[in-house]
Order: C-alpha cells, then structure tokens, then sequence
C-alpha cells in the first residue's frame, strides 16, 4: 500500500454519487481512469482492500485523484470510454493499442443496426464509440437502453418487407421498421438519440423527447407524449449498480446480470463427438463466452454420458462466471445427468431441459418451472443456438478429420 499518498485525508471530500475518477502520478500524467456509481466507495477500497500486484503498483503511483460527477452509471460508462480514448492511461490499456476492446458500432444502413465489435474488426467507414473495457458492463447497457429506445436488427440495407416481424417486435424491443410500424425517418430519430447518448449527450437527447413531449400533448396525441414521458423517465433514472460492478477493479471486468448456459452434444455414432456451452447474458448472446469440449472418456454413442463429461469439464473452470441457469438440449436423461454433475461440483445451480423432438419443433420444458428472470422465448432461442454451434463445431472437426486422413 502507498505510504506517501494521504489518502484518508484526500478521499473525504469526494462525494458518494455516480462518475468517473481519474488517478494522477507526481508529474500530472493520467495513469488510469475508473467508473463508479459511488464514488467514494470505489476509491476508498484502492487503499483498504487487498490487491493483485498490478493494482499494488498503481496504488504506489497515485499523488493526486480528480473526479467528473455523472448523473448515472450510464454516463459514466460512456464519460469513462472517452476518457480513456483522449489520454490511453498506462493502467487502462492492456495492450498496446486496442484491438481487443469492444466499440459500439452503429452501422451505415437505412435501418441501423447497434452491434458490439472488438477493435480489430472496425472498417474506415464505421461509425464507433468507445473503446469500452469492460465488455459486460457495455452490454449490460445496451440492454437497459434497448428497452427505452428500441431498435430494429432485422432490415438494415433492405426496403423490402420481410415475410413476418422480427421476435423482438412482438417483444417490444424493436420499433417496427420489419412490421411498417415506424418510418425510416421516425428510426433515424431513435439512431440520433444513441448518438447522442455515446457522445456523452444524454441531456441533449432529453430536452428532444421533451419537446416531442409537448408536440404530441399539444396536438392531444396523448399516447405517444405518454410513451415521450415514460422514456425521458427512464434515461432520468438509468442508473443501474450492475452497469458499475462496484468489486471490479483494473483487468477484472466480469459479466453482469442474469447468465444463462445452454449444452448440446453433437456426433455421428460417436465418431468426432464434441459437447458445447453457449452463453447468454440478461437474454442476449454472448458469443465470446461460448466453449466447446472433444469429448475424450466415452466411447461409442452416449450422449448422456457425453453430457456428463461436458459438464464435469466446465464446472472445474471455477474461474469462469457460473450461470444463473443450465438449460440442457435434451430431455430427462440429459438433464438427470447434468443435475448429477452440479451437485457432484458442490453447486446449486437449477437444470432445465428443453426437448426438441424429431422435427425440432417441440419444446418440452423438463426439470421444473422458467425462472421468473426468464421466459420460454428466451429459453429457445439458448437452445436453438447451443444446437447451431454443435452442428457447426462437429462440422468443423469432421472436415478436419477428413483432411488428415
């Protein structure tokens, strides 16, 4: 610990709210930048909590601490994200450029779409925001904002009306464009306030909706200045602790909220058989959390016995976040086998199964009840891509089997 910053001293006058702190060496220069939704909390268990090495070292630089209220997490997050851009602290950035962090990504399309992209994948052209460290807290308020401003992932590029409304229209995270319910023009409104929001202008974006407020009031479109209200409310408020998990510190970003694992085994009379978990988080996939296992103990073909290897293998990874539900695609064998692995594990982790049948259209829920954070929708979109990324994965080792022979 530092035995030269007087921290006791520094720290009383910060104020226990929302915002960024930015933590200074003796020659002024920004060594790292950190959110909080308190303030005071988060800087005080620098010097009162036991630490990595990494945050030993920078405890021993610190001289000086300035903080940047926010209104919420949210404004944090994004005041956070420009912060480290404009001075790329030496604590923050864990490489030497950022190739590896996400960016929000609004694509260049008549129907925009939001998307999530590692810094090496960003094209010239693209609109971005960020660099954002910590992937979870960037999805976890996309989440939030998707549910106060909701935008279409179905249209993009296309004029043409699909067949049917995209899911999430029928779930009200999409405004329409996929149903003819908004126009281009009315979604592009929706897109600017995004905008606004990641270039750390949510205040601007909320005097907008107040005077699309009072328009529609005034022309007694009652309605639509209440669905005005209802979103100027929430970005008022928006001030999620699980967007600023307050026991994260430097290089320890863990996901938040709710996290769902799925588990599919795929083989052909147990020939290159492979076992894979599929994550989402608060109903979202999260594809760089998916795994895969070469199943190695069972000879022949066994699915549950491949499903108790799958498990068994994944529950020693302590180190990796676990779910808030396992969700097997299978049915009562599958699921017995995995309630057997969770319990073995010391755990208490509800199991679900999800039985597809034959054809894939069945969804017979086996082990118990949804869990109220979740719904059958969610449920079989975590089957449906645990099954995908089996096929896929056994795809890709048979070819390879094939190729070598």
């Amino acid at each position: 610990m530092s035995q030269v910053f007087p921290w006791k001293e520094k720290i009383k006058n910060i104020p226990s709210e929302p915002g960024c702190y930015l933590m200074k060496n003796s020659e002024g220069v920004i060594i790292y930048v950190g959110k909080a939704v308190n303030l005071n909390r988060r800087v005080t268990s620098y010097f009162t909590r036991p630490h990595d090495a990494r945050i030993e070292n920078l405890v021993k630089e610190i001289h000086r601490i300035d903080i940047e209220r926010t209104n919420s997490a949210l404004e944090a997050l994004v005041l956070e994200a420009a912060l480290i851009k404009k001075h790329a602290p030496k604590y923050n950035i864990l490489e030497k450029d950022d190739k590896s962090f996400l960016f929000v990504e609004i694509t260049r399309e008549h129907f925009p779409r939001l998307r999530l992209v590692r810094g090496k994948d960003r094209i010239p052209r693209g609109e971005y925001y960020g660099p954002f460290v910590q992937g979870g807290a960037i999805r976890e308020a996309l989440v939030l904002l998707r549910r106060i401003l909701p935008v279409c992932d179905l249209m993009g590029d296309s004029l043409e009306l699909p067949k049917r409304p995209c899911f999430n229209y029928g779930v009200g995270l999409c405004p329409g464009p996929c149903a003819a319910a908004i126009s281009e023009r009315e979604y592009k409104k929706i897109i600017r306030g995004y905008r606004l929001i990641f270039s750390g202008k949510t205040k601007s974006l909320i005097r907008n909706l107040k005077k699309e407020m009072a328009t529609a009031a005034k022309n007694l479109d009652f309605e639509r200045a209440e669905s005005f209200r209802k979103k100027i409310f929430a970005l008022e408020h928006v001030n999620d602790v699980s967007l600023i998990k307050e026991d994260d510190l430097v290089g320890d970003a863990k996901q938040t909220g709710i996290r769902i694992e799925g588990y599919d085994i795929s083989n052909i009379s147990g020939t290159n058989a492979v076992g894979v978990m599929v994550v989402f988080e608060n109903g979202i996939v999260n594809r760089d959390e998916h795994r895969t296992f070469g199943i190695k103990s069972v000879i022949g073909s066994n699915d549950v016995a491949m499903m108790r290897e799958t498990l068994d293998r994944r529950l020693r990874h302590s180190e990796w976040r676990f779910p808030d539900l396992i969700l097997i695609d299978g049915g009562a064998a599958q699921v017995g086998i995995a309630l057997e692995a969770v319990r073995a594990a010391g755990l208490k982790i509800p199991v679900l199964g999800l039985a597809k049948g034959p054809d894939r259209k069945k969804n017979d829920l086996i082990g118990g009840d949804i869990p109220a954070f979740s719904t059958l929708e969610t449920l079989i979109r975590v089957r449906d891509e645990a099954h995908r990324f089996a096929i896929s994965t056994y795809r890709r080792k048979h070819r390879r089997t094939l190729l070598s022979e």
